[in-house]
């Protein structure tokens, strides 16, 4: 390909994305391309040191656009320096997490509405997903999956929060519906997988002709 894809997958904590983001990466590898996969916020040495202070429980003194700034800052920096570069080698790039995440913790959430769209509009710089896998799953069904482990700044906000965010990408998948592609990620890992690899299927086909 003389253009890569570029993929993103995005869902509630516990739904089920780093193990179906392995799965995609081995479609892809099966398939002779190369694969980079990252994650939001992070990906770069800056944007690593940011992911650092926004998910630190010690920070709860944190506003509100502070934290949407700074993801949309760690986000410019991620596309600039790895995402870009990458998809204009012809590689796939898997992205755990990117602009939709912001629209739905932020901009739902944490109730910032479309300020978190003008925000990004600059970060993304124009870089958008050719698809977005959206795993959904009731919100506290997953937090009980993750009950076991140390949780962050994000994941120890109340349900309340997390529905919002949920209700958010909701409107996200409603809005989008040529890009962004919903899953019942409540089932077995192996039928999630069947279906995520039939549209990747049609998504190679599309970018190919």
């Amino acid at each position: 390909m003389s253009k890569g894809i570029f993929i993103s997958i995005e869902g509630p904590d516990g739904s089920g994305k780093s193990t179906q983001i392995k799965n995609i990466a081995n479609f892809f590898n099966d398939k002779g391309l190369d694969v980079v996969f990252t994650r939001e916020p992070g990906g770069t040495e800056i944007g690593e040191k940011i992911r650092e202070l926004l998910l630190d429980k010690n920070n709860s003194e944190m506003s509100y656009m502070t934290e949407a700034l700074l993801y949309a800052a760690a986000r410019a920096q991620h596309v600039e320096q790895v995402i870009k570069p990458q998809i204009d080698q012809g590689k796939v790039v898997i992205c755990d997490r990117f602009v939709d995440s912001s629209i739905a913790y932020q901009g739902f959430g944490r109730k910032l509405g479309k300020s978190v769209e003008i925000i990004n509009s600059y970060a993304v710089n124009g870089v958008m997903p050719d698809m977005t896998i959206l795993m959904k799953l009731d919100p506290r069904v997953g937090r009980n999956r993750i009950s076991g482990r140390d949780k962050d700044r994000l994941e120890i906000e109340k349900d309340e929060f997390h529905l919002s965010v949920y209700e958010g990408y909701l409107e996200i998948e409603k809005n989008n519906p040529d890009r962004v592609f919903g899953i019942n990620a409540n089932r077995s890992i192996e039928k999630i997988k069947e279906d995520i690899y039939a549209k990747l299927e049609e998504l190679l086909q599309s970018v190919s002709e």
